[in-house]
Parts: C-alpha cells; sequence; structure tokens
C-alpha cells in the first residue's frame, strides 16, 4: 500500500496500516514478503543508450549531413586534405553533441549516490544495522546526530530533533522535528515537521521514525523519476544553425543545378562544368562555421573561467545570452547564506547592530550579546583552511554578534564555566544553560519571543530590573512585529539569578525569568546583486525568485533587491497547486516570487515560463532542483554549496554562487552571438559572392571567370583565419541595453539576410567589372587573374564591414581587434604569395599583373568599403530622422 500523505495520519493508524508494532518492529518474514511488494529501497535507473548510439545520432543534422556530402565531392575532386579536415569537423561536433546527451545519465548517477549504505533498525525486537536497500515500508529506524535519513517516513519519538533538508527544500535552517499532527494536504515539504526524508541529515538531537515510503516512492525517488522524464532543450544556436544548414543546402543544390544546365545549353565542356559545379558546392557551404562556432563558444568558455563560471556544455553560453527570465533561488544566491544578526531591541528601541560598536554597551543589551554568547553550542574557528562556522547558522549569528562587538567568548566561558544545561526542545522551545559566576550561579535561556514571554515575570530596561507589565508586554509585542514584517528571525533573551546551584530542571530554572530583549537575524542580500538586477532590468531580463523560505521572508529579501515591485505577486506551492495552468499562464508574468516550493512546482513554473516563448535560467543548488534545472533552457548550478545531482543537471556551475556571475555570463552569451553572426554574415556574403559571379558569367556566356582551384583558394583563405578572427570581437557596451532576442528568432533578423544578399551582389558585381575590363582590355588570362585576386582581396576588405553592423568602421573601434588584422595579413600575404611567384602562378593557371592591372585589383578591393560604408551612412541618416 502507497500512503501519499503519511504525514496526516495518526501514529496509530499507521501502525495498523503497515501492521506494524513500534516497539517490537518488522519481522523476517514480513520483511521478505514486503520486498516482493515495494522492491528494494533504491533508485531504479531507466536503460542507458551507449554512447556509439548518441554519437551516432548527432549525424542525422542536416548541416552534418551536408559537409559530408562536401568531404565526399572533396576526396572525389582530390582535395584529400579538405575532405580530411571536415569529417574532423563532422567528429568533432558529433562526439560534442553525444557528450551532452549523457547529462540526464550522469544526473541519475549523482542522484543514485544518495542513497544511504546503512540504517539502524529495529527488526524482531532488537536494534541491528542493515544495508539501507533492505528497508521496506513498516520498518522502524532510528536516528542519532550525524545520521542520513535512509528512508521517508513518519516520526514516533523525538528528542530535540533537527534535520537538515537544505537539498530538498532550499531552506538554509535545520528543521526542528516535532510530534505534531498536520491537516492541511498542501503543507510544503519543509513545513512536514512530523516526518523525515531520505538524504537529509540529523544535525542536532536524536528520533525514531516508522519507513512509509522507500525507492521510487520517497521524495527524492520522485526527483529521480522527474529528471528521467524531463527533455532536454534544443538550443537556440542549435535550432538556428540547423536552420541555416537547410536554407544552405537548399541553395546551393539549385545554384549548382542552374550553373551546370545553364551552361550545358550554352555549350560549355561538361567535364570543366562538372569540376566547377563541384567545387562551387564545396565553397558554398562554409564547412569551418561549426568549427569556428565551436572555437568562438570555446574562448568565451576561457573568458568565463575567470568570471567564475564553468560552461558543461558550449552551446549554453550562447544560449544564456538570450535568457529572458532567470529563475533564481534565495539563499546563497541573492543572499550571503549566512543568518547575521541585524536588529536588536533593549530598553524598548529597536538598533542597527551596526551603532551599537560605536556606543558603551551596559544593562540589557550588554546581556542579550552575552546570553546569545554562552547559551550557545556553535563555535567560529580560525586555522590553516581559514575561517569555520560549526553548529546551528543561528547560533553562529551570535557568535558572530559577540565577535564584532569584541566579546571575548573563550575568556568569557572561563569565567562563566558551564555547569548545567537543558537543551533545545521543539515544544518548549527554548534552550537554557547554567552557569557559576563567582559565588553566584546564572542560568541563561534563549528560544522564541513568545514561549520567553510567558515564562518571563521581570523585565530589564534601562539598567532596572522591574515587574512585567502589560504595557511591557505590549511594546515588545509591537517591536517584534516590526521586525517580522521585514522578515527577521527574532530570538528572546533572559536570564535568573541563584545564590545555590540550582536543579537543572525547566520548573526551576525556565519560569521567573528576567526578560532582556531580542535580536532580529536574517540571511542579508549580497551587495552586489541588486546592481546586477538593475542591469537585467535594462536589458529586459525578469528576475524571479523561487525559494524554499517562507513567503514573507522571500518578499521581505525581493523588496531589497527590486525584484518586487508595486504590481508583483507572491505565491506559495500550496497556491500553486491550487493554480489551473491557464490561470499561471494568465499572471505568470506578474509574479515575482515563489515561496515554500516543491521539485514539481519548480518544473511548473519553468515551463509556464517557456509556454510564454521566454528563454528561461534557472539556478539551484540542491536535489530538488535537478529536474528544474535540467527542464530549463539553461540550468544554473551552486559550484560552493550545490549538491552532485543539481551540478551534473546542470548547463553552467556558478563557482561563486553567485547571481552577478549569471549577469557577466549573460552579457558574454550576447557577445558571443553577436560575433557568430559576424560570421555568418561574412561567410555567407562571400560565399553568395562567388555562386554570383559563376551563375551570372554562365548565363551571359562569357567563359568561366574562375577556376575550380581559384574558388577552393580563395575559400580556404576566407574561411579560416579572418572568419576566426571576426569570432573574437570584444563585446559592445550596448549589448546589456538591448532586449533580449526572441528564441524564435531567425539568424538573418533586423536586416541581416539583406544585407547578406545585398553585400554579396557587391562582391559580385565589382569582381564580374573587372573581369569584364580584362576581357576588353587584356585577353582572358589576364581578366582571369584580376578577378582572382579582386575576388580575394575584396572578400578580406570586407572583413572589416562586417565587424561594424550599423557604425562606420572608421569608429574608434577600427583598431581593437588585433586578431583581425593579424589574420588579413597572413590571408593577403599568401594570396599575394600565389599572385607573385611564378611556380604557384603555374600551378595555378594564372600570369603576372602590370601596374596598371594591379592598380584596377587596388581600386576594386577598396569598392566594397566604399560602397557599404555609404549604405551605412543612408542608414544612420535615416535612423536618425524618423527614429
Amino acid at each position: 500500500m502507497k500512503i501519499k500523505a503519511s504525514f496526516l495520519y495518526k501514529q496509530s493508524e499507521l501502525e495498523k496500516i503497515f501492521d506494524v508494532d513500534p516497539l517490537v518492529g518488522l519481522s523476517t518474514e514480513e520483511v521478505s514478503e514486503r520486498v516482493g511488494v515495494y522492491g528494494k529501497n533504491k533508485i531504479i535507473k531507466t536503460k542507458k543508450t551507449s554512447f556509439a548510439v548518441m554519437f551516432l545520432l548527432q549525424i542525422k543534422n542536416i548541416l552534418i549531413l551536408v559537409l559530408l556530402a562536401a568531404a565526399i565531392i572533396s576526396g572525389v575532386m582530390g582535395e584529400i586534405s579538405n575532405a580530411i579536415l571536415i569529417i574532423i569537423i563532422v567528429i568533432m561536433n558529433a562526439f560534442i553533441g553525444a557528450n551532452q546527451e549523457k547529462k540526464a545519465q550522469t544526473s541519475m548517477e549523482a542522484l543514485k549516490k544518495l542513497t544511504i549504505p546503512e540504517a539502524k533498525v529495529l527488526r524482531n525486537g532488537k536494534r541491528e544495522i542493515i544495508k539501507s536497500e533492505e528497508l521496506v515500508p513498516g520498518d522502524v529506524v532510528y536516528l542519532d546526530v550525524g545520521d542520513f535519513v535512509p528512508a521517508d517516513g513518519r516520526l514516533l519519538e523525538v528528542t530535540s530533533l533537527k534535520i537538515e533538508e537544505s537539498s530538498l527544500t532550499g531552506e538554509s535552517v535545520p528543521v526542528d522535528k516535532a510530534m505534531i499532527d498536520l491537516i492541511d494536504p498542501e503543507t510544503p515539504l519543509g513545513d512536514r515537521r512530523n516526518s523525515v526524508f531520505m538524504s537529509s541529515l540529523v544535525s542536532y538531537g536524536r528520533g525514531k521514525y516508522m519507513v512509509t515510503s522507500t525507492g521510487m516512492n520517497s521524495e527524492i525517488g520522485k526527483i529521480a523519476g522527474m529528471i528521467q522524464g524531463t527533455e532536454t532543450i534544443q538550443t537556440p544556436l542549435q535550432k538556428r544553425l540547423e536552420e541555416l544548414g537547410k536554407i544552405l543546402a537548399i541553395g546551393t543544390i539549385v545554384a549548382c543545378a542552374a550553373v551546370f544546365v545553364i551552361g550545358l545549353i550554352r555549350g560549355g565542356d561538361p567535364l570543366l562544368l562538372f569540376m566547377t559545379v563541384v567545387s562551387l558546392a564545396v565553397a558554398a557551404i562554409p564547412e569551418g562555421l561549426p568549427a569556428i562556432v565551436t572555437v568562438v563558444l570555446a574562448i568565451g568558455v576561457q573568458k568565463l573561467v575567470s568570471r567564475n563560471v564553468i560552461i558543461r556544455k558550449l552551446d549554453a553560453v550562447e544560449t544564456l545570452g538570450c535568457a529572458s527570465v532567470i529563475c533564481s533561488d534565495k539563499t546563497g544566491t541573492l543572499t550571503q547564506n549566512k543568518m547575521t544578526i541585524e536588529k536588536l531591541v533593549a530598553n524598548g528601541e529597536i538598533s542597527n547592530v551596526s551603532d551599537l560598536k560605536e556606543k558603551i554597551m551596559n544593562g540589557p543589551e550588554k546581556m542579550i550579546v552575552e546570553i546569545g554568547m554562552l547559551c550557545n553550542d556553535a563555535s567560529i574557528i580560525t586555522g590553516k583552511d581559514g575561517v569555520q562556522e560549526i553548529g546551528d547558522p543561528t547560533e553562529v549569528a551570535m557568535i558572530a554578534l559577540a565577535a564584532n562587538l569584541d566579546f571575548d567568548k573563550s575568556a568569557k566561558i572561563e569565567k562563566f564555566p558551564r555547569v548545567g544545561e537543558l537543551p533545545f526542545d521543539s515544544e518548549r522551545k527554548m534552550m537554557t544553560t547554567v552557569h557559576r559566576v563567582g559565588d553566584t550561579w546564572y542560568s541563561f535561556t534563549k528560544g522564541a519571543p513568545e514561549h520567553m514571554l510567558n515564562c518571563a515575570k521581570y523585565y530589564f530596561s534601562k539598567n532596572q530590573i522591574v515587574l512585567m507589565s502589560e504595557e511591557n508586554i505590549n511594546d515588545i509585542n509591537e517591536k517584534n512585529n516590526i521586525l517580522s514584517d521585514d522578515a527577521y528571525r527574532i530570538i528572546a533573551y533572559g536570564y535568573k539569578h541563584f545564590d545555590a546551584m540550582p536543579e537543572v530542571s525547566v520548573e526551576i530554572l525556565e519560569q521567573d525569568l528576567i526578560f532582556c530583549g531580542v535580536t532580529g537575524m536574517i540571511d542579508p542580500p549580497r551587495d552586489e546583486v541588486k546592481e546586477s538586477i538593475k542591469i537585467c532590468k535594462k536589458a529586459g531580463i525578469k528576475t524571479v525568485m523561487i525559494t524554499g523560505d517562507h513567503k514573507n521572508t522571500a518578499v521581505a529579501i525581493a523588496k531589497q533587491l527590486d525584484i518586487f515591485e508595486k504590481k508583483s505577486l507572491a505565491y506559495t506551492g500550496a497556491e500553486l497547486s491550487k493554480m489551473s495552468d491557464k490561470e499561471l499562464h494568465d499572471q505568470i508574468n506578474n509574479i515575482a516570487v515563489f515561496a515554500r516550493v516543491a521539485p514539481e512546482h519548480k518544473v511548473r513554473i519553468v515551463d509556464a515560463w517557456q509556454k510564454k516563448g521566454r528563454v528561461v535560467a534557472m539556478t539551484g543548488d540542491g536535489v530538488n532542483d535537478a529536474p528544474a534545472l535540467k527542464k530549463a533552457n539553461i540550468g544554473c548550478a551552486m559550484g560552493i554549496i550545490g549538491t552532485d545531482v543539481s551540478k551534473e543537471a546542470a548547463d553552467i556551475i556558478l563557482t561563486d554562487d553567485n547571481f552577478s556571475t549569471i549577469v557577466s555570463a549573460v552579457e558574454e552569451g550576447r557577445g558571443i552571438y553577436s560575433n557568430i553572426k559576424k560570421v555568418v554574415h561574412f561567410l555567407l556574403s562571400c560565399n553568395i559572392a562567388e555562386i554570383l559571379i559563376l551563375l551570372i558569367a554562365t548565363i551571359i556566356g562569357w567563359l568561366q571567370p574562375l577556376l575550380p582551384l581559384h574558388i577552393l583558394w580563395i575559400n580556404l583563405i576566407t574561411d579560416s583565419l579572418p572568419a576566426l578572427a571576426l569570432g573574437v570581437e570584444k563585446s559592445s557596451a550596448e549589448l546589456m541595453k538591448e532586449r533580449p532576442r526572441s528564441p524564435k528568432e531567425s539568424i538573418f533578423a533586423h536586416g541581416l539576410g539583406g544585407r547578406i544578399i545585398f553585400q554579396g551582389i557587391v562582391l559580385a558585381a565589382i569582381t564580374l567589372t573587372v573581369y569584364q575590363i580584362g576581357i576588353v582590355n587584356f585577353g582572358v588570362e589576364v581578366a582571369r587573374t584580376m578577378c582572382f585576386g579582386v575576388l580575394g582581396f575584396s572578400q578580406l576588405a570586407h572583413a572589416l564591414n562586417v565587424r561594424a553592423q550599423k557604425k562606420s568602421l572608421f569608429s574608434a573601434r577600427l583598431f581593437t581587434n588585433h586578431y583581425l588584422w593579424g589574420a588579413l595579413g597572413i590571408s593577403c600575404a599568401l594570396q599575394l604569395t600565389i599572385l607573385i611567384i611564378p611556380t604557384f602562378q603555374l600551378i595555378f593557371d594564372i600570369v603576372s599583373m602590370s601596374a596598371t592591372q594591379w592598380f584596377i585589383v587596388f581600386i576594386g578591393t577598396l569598392s566594397p568599403i566604399i560602397v557599404v560604408e555609404f549604405t551605412k551612412l543612408i542608414g544612420r541618416s535615416i535612423r536618425k530622422k524618423f527614429f
């Protein structure tokens, strides 16, 4: 029997359902029977796809198939080195793609590691240690400090039990477990205080519980199911390159067929036409594009490493560049992941802790700090590994407060040694320690304000101890409400004086207390995050907080960071569960905070944004984040506090766990996509020019202006170094002032397609004009040489046009890309070598040129720059006048 909501049942009901006596446990026979019904307590993995199959599936890509065709054609032509290069490119891209297909499988491997090897269990009336995979529903399990919970279950006994559940709930503070009844079936995971969950850690106390869910039915198991069932989204870059591959394939086939057929009709040599068409096919397909894109992305990855970003998938950084929504965890990403006391309430006043150091502390203020320091089991130590914080985050905050105010804990403990204690209890919600102070004794108590006020008889205010009055209580509660509204976690402090060593009991130590005041602590926002969110707003990126923390705490932090504004909404996971998909779709644009959410809620939120057509980046660190990280277009895992499961499911890892680092990645991603567009612009405009030259010459009936070897050579010197150098252009500061591009946006959007065609026509027209001048004045051999020279040099000059899409190339950025100038220098030197050295002239079937002929080539080389600069000037004038 599967119990979907065991936290709602009473203990006696669960004992009947699972037919178990909690004082005896299950018998060996019952366990064997239940293993057959429920199976082993382990994560079941889906069948693996072999890496070889993944590799072969990558070759289905249309651009890859076209590249393979180009390799075969190159081989047939005798261009063995070209064919080998193309095949290497295909293998490299297929390998990268197959490697990323393993992401889900490695996520499952990491998740499997979370299963606990052993469990302490009660069976046949005896306590024994077994393999945790042998646990079955109905088993009675013991928990002690340091134990990992081996299966989900309902508590039977607790003694000051606190469990760290951050990997499942996202909440950084350990949960106080208690024997309480819950009635709301929508109670979030983090509020199910009567239950425990597989892989969480016992940080304090001890307990005993009955197993209710094992294996894939546990909360961890459900997450495993979601990881297995979540499909990986194809990135925008993958979609655009696939689209480009189809366009190139169709365009190349049509153009080559036209050249061949028209040439035959004109009476051309079939063999020469065939060789020309094959050369044109190889030249028309920018086989270097996938490799250049890979290199550009790899260079971007290296840049991001120095900015605390590790990219697990090359395409990921480009996809992040078009992110329009960032769903961020709160704890540790937007905040410091460090509980900090910021407010102190004493003498009827709320003080900022930062102001306390400037004044001499006496009376209740000093007493509050000393109680927090002494009634405390945490410590902060400095060793060879740096500063280490040991203990409960709340108590660590108290130690830090004392240290910041120059209180010496070691000296105080030596002076006031602890001689007794009452540990924290989830029902009392207080902790008390007894200390000897000379010949007298003091008990120091801290705990929840409402419980402390119930136990307080006196009030320490303005250096006087007075009887606690109704007026005092109202004033204290008023101050507490102010702090609560701002999401501060409130701890109250009190003490008691004894002339003799008191009996260590609740009745003696925690009655008739002297109430001193309270502190307000919070996990404060990171200093740099607010500015980063401001940058995101300018860039058209919406930031959404998704957290396992409480709603009021989340909203308070979101307000401080300007995530939550006037018309913003906040929903809890329970409220989200009651919303239909349509309601969520209609309201999601206004929802800034999702609090107290479960793993399935996170996946649903990401899915809702994606259905809006948005590219979603999702941050996370826990096991509970893994399904959403995998579902998101970009999963961003935390490198410091992140679990292995979240890292394996993610596309990028933030090594400093900082939201601001995501913004750096967004900027780099936008720059990379901009550079990739420049590469596409350059390669295609040059290739279009080559196609048009041969097509127009064939239609007109001219002798072929370029021989097959000419086309392959020009393709080699332009498709390599200059194209690669364009891919490493420095990002413009204007990129983060633009709105994110739509994931449906074509790579040819915003007029790029028109510019490619126009500039290809310009290059073709200039080359054909020079060829015609050569034919008329110098003969066919010189004309071909001039055509070969001007096409090569003009394409290299055109690389300068591509650098600036709208601005003049003579702007201040003209000499910022040293790689491009180096690439142009090398390519120009190679082209000159072919044109000048007699041996190469013979190989390429060209001749030497006179000064006049060189001058014509020089003018032709500069002409594309003149024409494109003129069109940019007109474009800027039109935009200035009408926009």
